[in-house]
C-alpha cells in the first residue's frame, strides 16, 4: 500500500469551516526542497561547531604544553 499523500488543513476563520486538503505536486516539492535546504543549514552549523570545539581543545593543549598560540587560537579564547 502506497503511503498517502500529504494533506493540509484550510480554516476559514470568518465560518469555522476546516477543510483537508491534498497537497499539489508544487507543494510537496516545495516542502521537500525545503526540508533539504534545513538539514543542509543543520549540517553546516554541526559542522561549524565541531571546528569550533577542536579549536579551542588545540588552544588549551598548546597552553598546557607551553607553546605558542595561532592569532585564531588566540581569538577563540579571549572570546
Amino acid at each position: 500500500m502506497a503511503d498517502p499523500r500529504p494533506t493540509k488543513l484550510i480554516v476559514d476563520c470568518s465560518t469555522g469551516e476546516r477543510t483537508v486538503v491534498e497537497l499539489t505536486d508544487e507543494e510537496i516539492a516545495e516542502r521537500e526542497a525545503m526540508a533539504a535546504a534545513a538539514a543542509e543549514e543543520e549540517a553546516q552549523r554541526q559542522a561549524e561547531a565541531e571546528a569550533l570545539e577542536a579549536l579551542k581543545a588545540s588552544a588549551k593543549s598548546k597552553l598546557i604544553a607551553g607553546e605558542p598560540l595561532t592569532a585564531e587560537e588566540a581569538d577563540v579564547l579571549v572570546l
